[in-house]
């Protein structure tokens, strides 16, 4: 059985190389700020995943991560290969909609700002929520120097903690536990 080599030790010199292997980014790029913030943010929805009761966000989560990564991969392709990883549409924006809708259903309506720990799982889904509101500042910032940002992928990472604010709502109440206000 033949072992992985889990480095290249190419990156040493502080530079990468994009998807599609052409020409090489020093890991300060901006580009490859955003991409950490949303590999960040897969990972904190991961941390949330493992810790999930509701058996939708159970189902779900993992896709939302698929699609977080293809996002990924789109912003970080060569520009000749970009269209190649199409990243995330306006479909995906739908899916995350439909999404909050279905679990908004279970909820009672929110009269002040949370203050995250009321259970576990609602914890992790609030600081992945704010993992990837930061991911999602990244990308804006991206986008105010790299032209050509498809909207949707915006959109999608706007959607993405929105769902994970209402996840996290989700999880306390399965918790039963009542929201902790801001103003109690």
């Amino acid at each position: 059985m033949s072992r992985t080599n889990f480095y290249t030790g190419k990156g040493d010199r502080g530079d990468t190389a994009r998807l599609g292997g052409q020409g090489r980014l020093a890991k300060s790029d901006a580009l490859l700020d955003t991409i950490g913030a949303m590999d960040e943010a897969t990972c904190a929805i991961g941390v949330a995943r493992a810790q999930v009761q509701d058996a939708l966000l159970q189902a779900m989560l993992p896709e939302a991560q698929r699609r977080l990564y293809r996002l990924m991969s789109h912003l970080s392709a060569t520009p000749e290969l970009r269209e190649t990883y199409v990243g995330v549409t306006e479909a995906d924006v739908s899916w995350l909609e439909a999404l909050i809708a279905q679990l908004e259903d279970t909820l009672p309506p929110l009269k002040d700002f949370v203050v995250p720990g009321d259970s576990l799982s609602g914890a992790a889904c609030h600081l992945a929520r704010t993992v990837v509101r930061r991911a999602e500042r990244r990308l804006v910032e991206f986008a105010e120097i790299e032209p050509g940002i498809q909207a949707s992928s915006l959109a999608f990472t706007n959607r993405l903690s929105s769902l994970m604010f209402v996840a996290a709502l989700r999880e306390d109440q399965l918790a039963g536990k009542e929201p902790t206000l801001a103003r109690g």
